[in-house]
């Protein structure tokens, strides 16, 4: 794999590299990026889909990597970690250079007060560990803080005084971008890459290489970053923010009630056309906004303050949506959802983005895409069309398909439970319950459950309690604690099992005896009401396509490779990969996604099974030591400290971070939401997944401030 990187980057020629789990592809595409990046002072760019990947880069790859190519090259490469403005702490808002709408504003608290809540004290510490931090990354905190306390110290780019913010020379973003500018390796995320290629903000060094890890998930965040939303309440909350100085103030709060009047009769779903009234909603909402625009413009040689920042932000996006939704470009997908918080919430994303991603991300530099997961039923074409490499006018570009270190007929078995009825609507039937228990016993623990939602993982969990009673086998859930705290159990004790949803199918690495067993409840379809996947299924049939096979088939077979990648970590890991679901078997797509699963040896044999997750657990080696996270400055991590080790003590209170309508929410269940947020779920998947009320989801999503999105989703029809 370092060969063919090489070689590309030497032809300017793209590559996709389906290089398996344990491969080490991430030296393999750094060694020729340093030595690219040093030889030609160019530098080079990689992009990951997870914190988790881009930590093990900085904290771990490249240290070493630095050091063992020092004196090949003549000089230390030099690396750094850049993430998006709400990553980092602000000091200007810190300091209160930035209003709040909340009247209760925190930063505007006497000591008293705020010693008097929990987001007073996370206020109080995050101020502390201001004065202490090299970095300002909110990752470094740990314990974290609520989204809220977070979002009184942080702000969006486009809030953002730049340049023109008193305290810029202290400012983390710009010392981090800084310190960017002048290494050879800058680590980043998709959204923030895709941020930089689409938006046109510059935020990344120049550079002609660029790696896009995790390279699956690249077309998911490109959507989730132009997809745009319009609601009355943000057009109203645009005004509040205009206030007194913008005469357009009042007239927005008009336009928001046009709004709200056109869109609450209308039905939920997709949109063929923009109806006359809407588009005179839209047309007011556009119109006001720009009007809003003229009027915060500072006048010649004035600087605009915090608060006209933020106005001129929330009405630039305001015009930027609407104008765009009555645009009706040919391949946008308009729906309609409706939150009975949020009231009615107006959507537009591409139908593809396929065009965009060539243009942006491929026509500018060379392109090195690698994952686990890249050939989809035997063939690189499923994904390289999605990212706009085939059909006239592709780049030049080359599939490689590296392999495995690992005997994967020989590690591993693929068990489908054919005897079991095919999953249905109401619940996990009682004879997958009893077959999850007969595999949990015989494994001794060890086992990572893969679920259609939190609903089907918190009743297996709660059933598998009751059941297991006579043994010491644990049941932890997704949900109870951190992802990252319960990875790290899970991984300590084999006789622990970890079920989950979401963030559980891609990123968990527990390699040695602690997974032997991951059970896959059922085949990861996405919900036929979808309004991108079904848009798409239809624009692919109407081409005389295969609708289902292109979307939904493709995308269970990505999810249900990336899941069965949990299993083989290391060259002399043992275990099962269960699908509890017959259909693997004996529907027409079985092939399809049989052929996107690693090469595990077969089976559909109970007794066999069993029989060897007995053997396995009896004969298994301890569990490997666990490494605690690591403290991280501007480049890299700081040597011989764990966060754990810096970590401020936990307020007594911090498994709950808030109540809402009668819901405890644990930052946990924060951090899932915020999991789900960022690959991009919706609002109602996100419900269903966690199997709460949809306004009881809707109205935490406000309370922290995130978004949800349009796709890819993780519930499963």
């Amino acid at each position: 794999m370092a060969h063919a990187v090489a070689d590309a980057v030497e032809r300017g020629e793209h590559l996709l590299v389906q290089a398996g789990t344990g491969t080490g592809k991430s030296l393999a595409y750094l060694v020729p990026a340093v030595q690219h990046a040093v030889d030609s002072g160019h530098t080079a760019v990689v992009a990951t889909a997870t914190l988790a990947l881009q930590a093990q880069v900085v904290d771990r790859d490249m240290p070493r990597l630095a050091r063992a190519l020092e004196p090949l090259l003549g000089r230390r490469p030099t690396y750094a970690l850049v993430k998006g403005r709400r990553n980092y702490v602000c000091r200007h808002k810190l300091e209160g250079g930035f209003p709040d709408d909340d009247a209760d504003t925190l930063l505007e608290l006497g000591e008293v007060d705020r010693a008097a809540s929990r987001l007073g004290q996370e206020v109080v510490r995050l101020r502390a560990w201001a004065e202490q931090t090299e970095s300002g990354d909110r990752d470094e905190l740990v314990p974290g803080v609520s989204e809220r306390a977070w979002r009184q110290v942080s702000v969006s780019a486009q809030e953002c005084l730049g340049s023109r913010c008193p305290m810029a020379a202290e400012c983390f973003v710009e010392r981090s971008r800084a310190a960017a500018r002048e290494v050879d390796v800058v680590v980043t995320n998709h959204s923030f890459m895709a941020i930089d290629a689409f938006e046109g903000r510059a935020l990344l060094p120049e550079h002609d290489v660029l790696v896009v890890d995790e390279g699956h998930e690249l077309v998911d965040r490109v959507t989730s970053t132009v997809t745009d939303e319009l609601t009355a309440a943000a057009v109203r909350a645009a005004g509040r923010r205009a206030g007194r100085q913008a005469e357009a103030a009042e007239a927005l709060e008009d336009a928001a009630a046009l709004l709200e009047a056109t869109l609450e009769p209308m039905a939920e779903g997709r949109l063929t056309g923009v109806p006359d009234a809407l588009a005179l909603a839209l047309g007011r909402v556009r119109d006001v906004a720009r009007q809003a625009q003229s009027e915060l413009k500072p006048a010649a040689g004035e600087e605009p303050d915090g608060a006209r920042k933020v106005a001129q932000a929330a009405v630039e996006e305001l015009f930027d949506t609407a104008a765009r939704m009555l645009e009706e470009r040919e391949l946008d997908v308009v729906w309609l959802a409706k939150d009975p918080r949020r009231g009615p919430v107006l959507r537009v994303a591409p139908m593809s983005v396929a065009m965009l991603v060539r243009e942006r991300v491929f026509d500018e530099r060379t392109v090195l895409l690698t994952s686990a997961t890249l050939e989809l039923g035997g063939s690189f074409e499923a994904v390289a069309g999605t990212l706009g490499l085939r059909g006239e006018g592709a780049p030049r570009w080359r599939g490689l398909d590296v392999g495995s270190p690992f005997d994967y007929p020989r590690q591993g078995i693929a068990y489908v439970a054919r005897h079991l009825p095919a999953p249905g609507r109401d619940g996990t039937a009682p004879q997958t319950l009893d077959e999850l228990e007969a595999l949990v016993r015989a494994a001794g623990g060890r086992t990572l459950g893969l679920f259609s939602s939190m609903r089907a993982a918190r009743e297996a969990t709660e059933e598998l309690r009751s059941r297991l009673e006579d043994t010491d086998i644990v049941l932890a859930c997704q949900g109870e604690d951190q992802i990252a705290t319960l990875v790290r159990e899970f991984a300590r004790d084999a006789r622990t099992c970890l079920f989950g949803t979401l963030s559980l199918w891609q990123g968990v690495d527990v390699p040695g005896s602690s997974c032997q067993l991951v059970v896959i409840d059922r085949i990861p379809f996405p919900r036929p009401d979808d309004p991108l996947a079904s848009a798409r299924s239809q624009a692919i049939a109407r081409m005389g396509g295969n609708g289902f096979m292109a979307v939904s088939a493709t995308h269970a077979a990505l999810r249900l490779a990336q899941g069965a990648g949990r299993l083989i970590r290391r060259a002399d890991d043992r275990g099962v990969v269960a699908f509890l679901d017959s259909r693997m078997m004996t529907a027409r797509y079985a092939g399809f996604l049989q052929r996107s699963l690693p090469p595990f040896w077969p089976t559909a044999d109970r007794d066999l099974v069993l029989g060897a997750l007995r053997r396995l657990d009896e004969t298994a080696p301890p569990p490997l030591p666990v490494a605690e996270p690591t403290l991280r400055g501007l480049t890299g991590a700081v040597a011989g400290t764990s966060m754990a080790a810096a970590a401020p003590p936990v307020p007594p209170d911090a498994a709950r971070t808030a109540v809402t309508r009668g819901h405890a929410w644990g930052a946990a269940e924060d951090e899932e939401l915020r999991d789900g947020v960022a690959l991009g779920l919706t609002s109602e998947e996100l419900a269903e997944s966690m199997e709460l009320p949809l306004d009881v989801v809707r109205a935490r999503l406000d309370g922290l401030g995130l978004q949800a999105g349009t796709g890819p989703t993780l519930t499963f029809e």
